[in-house]
């Protein structure tokens, strides 16, 4: 991520300057036209742009017509163009939207809109909650089976975003759903047909689906709404079942869960819902593993050349950092330490400082994180961030100290920041995506991580901007997007600069960190 002068690089410097003298029959590179920039009007949050794939995500409110976004600002690279200043036009979002930028060549560009719609269908005595099919436009509910199916009370009805209406109006009519009840939904002149379903069932309450995690689980369950719920759960195999702490229980309408806390790791159960004297079936989970991340004390290091390295030689690598990119002009700035939190062993030190010469240089945040360092980008660094992980923690904690100092470099956008003291920062994130995140810090083609990104399932962070002078512990939740999804990475960063990867920080700024360790209990 650092600056790096090489004989190579001044050899090349003589070489163009000498071929200024030669005629050139080399067509022009091949150099993405790449999108720096973007808003939209009604946006709820900052655009996700994805260089590497050409994409730009926007985040939408429910109240926006997707099919007339105006993008309000948007900065493109040097020299690109917009083809047919389509940036400048209304563009329609209802389905991904494709734009050309052309630099020498032309590259196509999508442009997706992610929104949010709350849709929902109630009746009086309904049994759980709706299934409501977006794509095939169809609701279905379930009523008893005693009930009148003739003469049912639609209680609530939704089905668009605000401002949409509806041919026939369901809501506080008594309807006859002796078959489908079809209506029209419309919204910004967009009529959709929709065919909603009332379907008799004898279960009064069900046990619907347990998600397992080590020493919590997540169980559901739906009944007739008004009747009050509960859960029993118990070791597979025992014979008497603990019932669930009204505490741990939430019930909405016909629809309620509960988080199993304090359970054994590695260890089957069952799990049933019940109202009153009825019960639904038990349903059976096993839980997860207590893992804990390799070398998470910062015990292990070795020492390749200039370049501390967070793992023993030879050994397994988890941790890296950016020294190979900060010794290319001077030591390692994230090193170990035998000043730790428990006085033996070792502890990560983490020293933000300005590497270089003069403008020739950069600053270098003190950083450690889980993942690989791939490669410079000129001055700037291409990472790989995460390893493989499927478990489901629930907290982090470990022990820092802290040196902040005034922030004295800053890049485009922080400048407001110089003088501020500085932050450091202690985050975890679990992704369900298919390969490591990539983060690129060069500005022509950046892509960090967004804790907000499709890809997150889980995130937490600690961050401290004043002096710690000695160890002190930290604890932070990881707050999950949805109890079901099965992660497949975890990534972990620890920096003594927040905007590190804006080479934004204080030169002088130092964090230590030690003795991390997974939690899987509430």
């Amino acid at each position: 991520m650092k600056l790096k002068i090489t004989l190579i690089s001044v050899a090349a410097v003589l070489v163009f300057v000498i071929s200024g003298c030669i005629k050139n029959d080399i067509p022009y590179a091949r150099i993405q036209a790449n999108l720096l920039e973007i808003e939209a009007e009604g946006q709820t949050s900052g655009a996700v742009i994805d260089s590497l794939n050409r994409t730009v995500i926007f985040y939408f409110p429910e109240v926006i017509d997707i099919g007339h976004v105006i993008i309000s600002s948007y900065k493109l690279a040097e020299g690109v163009v917009d083809v047919g200043d389509s940036l400048s036009m209304p563009i329609d979002m209802s389905t991904p939207a494709t734009i050309t930028l052309r630099l020498y060549q032309d590259y196509q560009w999508t442009l997706i809109a992610n929104q949010t719609i709350d849709r929902y269908f109630s009746i009086e005595g309904q049994i759980g909650t709706s299934t409501i099919d977006v794509p095939a436009r169809r609701v279905i509910a379930y009523i008893n089976e005693n009930a009148d199916i003739k003469n049912v009370l639609v209680e609530s009805c939704k089905l668009g975003p605000e401002g949409w209406t509806e041919t026939p109006e369901l809501e506080g009519q008594t309807v006859d759903f002796t078959h489908a009840v079809g209506v029209i939904v419309d919204y910004y002149g967009t009529p959709q047909i929709w065919q909603i379903y009332v379907e008799p069932t004898e279960s009064k309450v069900t046990t619907t689906t347990v998600d397992a995690w080590t020493n919590v689980a997540w169980v559901y369950g739906e009944g007739e709404a008004g009747l009050d719920f509960g859960f029993e759960y118990r070791i597979a195999g025992d014979t008497q079942w603990t019932q669930v702490p009204d505490e741990w229980l939430t019930v909405d309408g016909g629809k309620f869960q509960a988080c199993l806390r304090h359970l054994s790791a590695s260890t089957t159960y069952e799990v049933r819902a019940f109202s009153g004297e009825d019960y639904g079936a038990a349903l059976e989970f096993t839980t997860g593993v207590n893992e804990q991340m390799p070398n998470e004390s910062f015990d292990s290091w070795w020492l390749d050349g200039k370049v501390w390295n967070p793992w023993s030689e030879g050994g397994i690598q988890f941790w890296d950092t950016g020294n190979k990119g900060a010794t290319t002009l001077g030591p390692s700035n994230s090193v170990p330490t035998e000043d730790t939190s428990s006085g033996t062993g070792y502890a990560a030190m983490l020293q933000t400082k300005f590497v270089g010469i003069g403008s020739l240089g950069k600053l270098a945040a003190g950083n450690i994180y889980v993942g690989n360092f791939v490669r410079t980008d000129g001055t700037n660094g291409i990472l790989s961030m995460g390893k493989p992980f499927t478990q489901r923690p629930t907290k982090l904690k470990g022990y820092l100290k802290y040196q902040t100092a005034p922030i004295s470099s800053t890049s485009a956008g922080f400048e407001d920041f110089k003088g501020r003291p500085d932050t450091c920062i202690v985050w975890l994130s679990l992704i369900d995506s298919t390969e490591p995140f990539e983060i690129r810090t060069n500005p022509k083609n950046r892509q960090l991580f967004d804790p907000d990104g499709d890809y997150v399932v889980a995130y937490g962070k600690i961050e401290y901007g004043e002096n710690i002078e000695n160890y002190i512990p930290f604890e932070f939740d990881l707050k999950y997007k949805s109890t079901s999804r099965v992660p497949t990475y975890i990534l972990c960063t620890c920096s003594a600069s927040k905007y590190g990867d804006y080479f934004t920080g204080g030169n002088g700024a130092v964090l230590y960190v030690d003795d991390l360790e997974l939690l899987y209990d509430y």
